[in-house]
């Protein structure tokens, strides 16, 4: 739970700490970062296996400077024809290695597209 709420919502592993406090779990905000590390992958993983649905074959793609928590990171984007979003990644880097991590990524996920249009 103490990751899900870090992963879902704007709280500091301090406030996590707190919430479970008031429970009655004893936990220092340390641990609480280690579990988000540890666990992150295996939630994300089991997000994206469970959710996977069809997607167009004509894929819409851009990127974006967005502040996450105070800090500034580069928001790789793919969207299908519909509007629907096929997958995103936060970078700190925009260089041509991200974009190829976040490319090959959604080709993973969903296959290779028909046609891709991309965004400056």
């Amino acid at each position: 739970m103490a990751v899900r709420w870090y992963l879902a919502y704007k709280l500091s592993y301090r406030d996590i700490e707190e919430l479970l406090n008031e429970r009655g779990v004893e936990v220092d905000h340390a641990t609480i970062h280690r579990w988000v590390v540890e666990y992150t992958p295996q939630l994300e993983a089991a997000f994206r296996n469970g959710r996977k649905r069809s997607v167009s074959s004509s894929w819409r793609m851009d990127e974006t400077y967005i502040k996450v928590k105070d800090q500034w990171h580069y928001l790789y984007r793919a969207v299908d024809k519909f509007g629907d979003t096929i997958d995103f990644m936060l970078s700190e880097k925009r260089d041509e290695a991200a974009a190829r991590v976040f490319f090959n990524k959604a080709i993973g996920q969903h296959g290779r597209p028909e046609k891709v249009v991309i965004y400056p």
